[in-house]
């Protein structure tokens, strides 16, 4: 653990290469306890808005964040994962686990040195940047933006800092040095990508680019021009990285500083038509593809309700990452700890068993009509099911739980000072939950999930000490949407009963018994409701930002390919959560029952 007076203050920018020393590693000068209570809030990135974002949500958008929560006396900001995402933009179907998102990257001259004003103006016309600002994120448009604003200032940093005797080009050598185990194989990935119509799909990629090895011949087979402008690709992807994850542990010191601490996430799996898959098949099996069985709290379409949520991503070959002791997943963990204080897992359950498909998502719509006989006798035999073993035997769960012990051991030496929560939502084996504790991880209390044997909520007053109280995640409709969808069903006829008993049961669960449902989602409902998470005994209490304000916009449909999904923005930008007065005293309810419940440090 290292001292305070170690931290090097940023304050004034997010350009951490210009005050972080080359062995900064995002340092934190504490690591959590469990003892404290904490409360904070949960909001995407991409849904940050400030007064110079181009489009999309970025660090300076994070850094005001920090600062707000600083404001309201709360200790907690936590985002969902970071990591480079693909063309469906969605963070949980990254191009690559270890890679930073470039569009999270402030690219104002005041956040990056190799931007001139002049330039900047010239690349981001103000009438452009004002349509990119204006309604949801529009990804090709800000992606195209901050792609030229990139390529201009990796031009400047070449021409003026590449020499390794300029401080800022040591910087970057340093990175480059430090990272290489995975940054080489992902910028050559990306450089290919483009190679082939910027796809990802690598398996249908021209022969010699399928593989790293037949990659790497091919670009000694080029002539020496062609192959040095493949190079110079490859390092502009390199320095995007670099500016990504210095903005980041720039981000990550500041929060510490301010105690505010920055709360990541890490997807189980990873994309099938990633850098990772491309560049480690061995650890990959491709013949099956990991989602969650059928359950009865989403029900968005018919192939989910039926045969599950097929998200597609690969297995693991656990003997493979066995026999490297967990190498890539060793990376991995090491690299979200550079940037984040706490962080949770996706779907824990995967270490211990990942419902699987031996189909791929986009034959979903071919085996949806089918029997199981019928879906057999097209995958030789094969139907979805539990990976490695079903919970059907006691020495099948007792191998299950081996083996997710095993791999959260691997995942939590890896983290070190780095605190890991656990997303153990779904259908949880009996075995899950002992393991966790055992281990010292937290897991999740959302009270829609959380129920009697008679549907009630069960009693936040129960919640584990070591657990993340929740009302709804990313995936959820929030409080407020969810209690109007209740009384549209009740309207229009459908369900009547159950609606109306869900109302009663929220009305219960937030301590406002006897009282009738009102048709609105009320300031006192949504106070009560919010006093009843805070003062449950979980070590973590984490609202969504749109819970604390009472909006109803989601940021996610699972099971759904809706063009809204990870694409709307908060309304309003963060400066102005604090001038609306209504804003403001929605804010400082949030905060004084926080701190009543004893949740800050």
């Amino acid at each position: 653990m290292r001292p305070r007076a170690q931290f090097v203050r940023c304050a004034a920018t997010l350009d951490a290469t210009q005050c972080l020393p080359p062995t900064f590693d995002g340092f934190c000068f504490m690591k959590l306890s469990h003892t404290q209570s904490l409360a904070g809030i949960l909001e995407p990135v991409f849904a940050m808005r400030t007064e110079e974002d181009l489009g999309i949500g970025d660090t300076e958008g994070v850094r005001q964040m920090i600062d707000w929560c600083h404001r309201h006396h709360l200790n907690i900001l936590q985002t969902l994962p970071i990591n480079e995402v693909s063309d469906d933009n969605s963070p949980y179907n990254a191009l690559s686990s270890l890679a930073l998102e470039p569009s999270t990257i402030a690219l104002s001259p005041s956040h990056i040195p190799d931007l001139t004003p002049e330039t900047f103006k010239r690349l981001a016309p103000p009438d452009q940047v004002a349509e990119l600002r204006d309604g949801p994120v529009n990804y090709p448009g800000v992606k195209a933006l901050k792609r030229k604003l990139l390529e201009a200032a990796f031009a400047h940093f070449t021409a003026h800092h590449l020499d390794p005797q300029d401080e800022r080009g040591s910087r970057f050598q340093s990175f480059e040095q430090e990272n290489s185990d995975w940054l080489n194989d992902y910028a050559l990935f990306r450089a290919l990508m483009e190679e082939n119509g910027n796809l990802p799909t690598w398996d249908r990629w021209a022969t010699k680019h399928r593989s790293p090895s037949a990659a790497r011949n091919w670009l000694l087979s080029l002539p020496e021009k062609r192959r040095a402008l493949l190079a110079r690709k490859q390092l502009f992807f390199k320095y995007v990285q670099w500016l990504a994850f210095t903005q980041w542990q720039s981000l990550k010191a500041y929060g510490g500083e301010r105690q505010v601490y920055l709360m990541g996430d890490i997807p189980f799996g990873v994309g099938r038509y990633s850098a990772d898959v491309w560049a480690n098949p061995d650890i990959f099996d491709l013949d099956w593809s990991g989602g969650a069985p059928p359950e009865k709290v989403f029900k968005v379409d018919a192939f989910t309700e039926k045969w599950g949520q097929n998200w597609g991503i690969p297995n693991y070959r656990w003997n493979e990452l066995r026999r490297r002791n967990f190498d890539w997943w060793r990376t991995r963990v090491g690299n979200i700890q550079k940037v984040f204080h706490l962080y949770r897992i996706d779907h824990v359950l995967g270490f211990f068993r990942i419902y699987s498909f031996p189909w791929t998502p986009d034959r979903n719509p071919e085996f949806l009509p089918l029997t199981e006989a019928e879906a057999a006798a097209r995958t030789g035999g094969r139907l979805p099911g539990f990976k490695q073993f079903p919970d059907d035997t006691p020495e099948h769960k007792a191998a299950n739980q081996a083996q997710g012990e095993e791999l959260l051991r691997v995942v939590l030496e890896g983290s070190g000072e780095t605190t890991v929560v656990a997303e153990d939502l779904g259908v949880v084996p009996e075995y899950v939950p002992p393991t966790l504790l055992k281990l010292g991880i937290p897991g999740f209390r959302i009270p829609m999930l959380f129920r009697e044997r008679d549907g009630a909520y069960s009693d936040p007053k129960q919640y584990p000490r070591l657990s993340l109280a929740q009302p709804t995640t990313h995936d959820h409709p929030p409080l407020a949407a969810a209690w109007a969808e209740c009384w549209q069903a009740i309207d229009a006829g459908k369900n009547v009963e159950a609606n109306r008993r869900e109302l009663r049961q929220t009305m219960e669960f937030a301590g406002l018994r006897g009282v009738q449902p009102p048709r609105e989602f009320t300031d006192q409902l949504h106070e009560a409701f919010t006093r009843t998470v805070l003062q449950s005994p979980s070590w973590l209490a984490v609202f969504q930002i749109t819970d604390v304000f009472g909006m109803t916009a989601r940021f996610n449909t699972p099971g759904s390919v809706a063009p809204t999904n990870w694409t709307h923005r908060l309304p309003y930008t963060v400066r102005e959560l604090d001038e609306d007065p209504l804003l403001l005293e929605q804010a400082e309810m949030f905060s004084r029952l926080a701190q009543e419940s004893g949740r800050r440090i």
